[in-house]
């Protein structure tokens, strides 16, 4: 059986409270911060950190006595594990965010990315090792209504030309915010229950056919 030394660590905050007389909130905190006079400091063992390892050697008593070993992600700090994921997700956010904008569809690889980047966020907080690559992406979805705010203001004009009803009202007396709440509205209280399941019927229907007269074809 090996032997192996494990340095670990954790981490404990260090107080103090000092009165800093200053013109604004900000003004006092950046004092506080650049003050390097620690003399009535106190530690605070209740708000320690958790133990994490910080080194790996192998052999008995071998600590910095030769190369270290990768330490498994899971054993690392979990703040500083976090912190390295933050970056990660941040830079698929703006790739994605620029396809959307761009009214892109994203590309296969950075969906992959993503699911993987979901599946190791979730590990961190568990604390359990990282995912393997490549994490298997969800199953495709598609949009089957879009409720658009131009195509509202189409209506709106339709529905004033011929309701007498309204016939002291002008499509241009109706703002766009109130277009924008009745669309957030209707979006939250329609429901399209039955219409999507009569379209996943409808879909398995279709795939059962066309594997059906594929399957017949040979």
């Amino acid at each position: 059986m090996p032997d192996f030394t494990i340095e670990t660590t954790y981490h404990l905050p260090v107080f103090r409270h000092r009165t800093y007389a200053a013109d604004t909130l900000e003004a006092a905190c950046r004092a506080a911060i650049e003050d390097d006079s620690w003399d009535i400091a106190e530690k605070d063992f209740d708000s320690s950190g958790p133990v994490h390892v910080t080194g790996i050697w192998d052999g008995a008593h071998a600590a910095y006595a030769g190369p270290p070993v990768p330490i498994p992600p899971q054993f690392d700090e979990p703040v500083q594990r976090r912190a390295r994921h933050f970056e990660i997700l941040l830079g698929l956010l703006k790739m994605l965010l620029d396809d959307i904008s761009s009214a892109r569809p994203p590309l296969p690889d950075w969906l992959a990315r993503s699911a993987w980047a979901i599946a190791r966020g979730e590990a961190i907080i568990a604390g359990e090792p990282d995912p393997e690559e490549p994490v298997d992406l969800p199953k495709p979805s598609h949009v089957l209504v879009r409720l658009q705010e131009a195509a509202v203001r189409d209506a709106i004009a339709a529905v004033l030309e011929i309701d007498p009803s309204f016939k002291a009202l002008s499509p241009e007396a109706v703002t766009d915010d109130e277009v924008h709440a009745a669309c957030l509205s209707i979006a939250a209280t329609m429901d399209f229950s039955d219409t999507v399941g009569s379209a996943e019927f409808q879909a398995a229907l279709s795939a059962i056919r066309s594997a059906h007269r594929r399957l017949t074809s040979d």
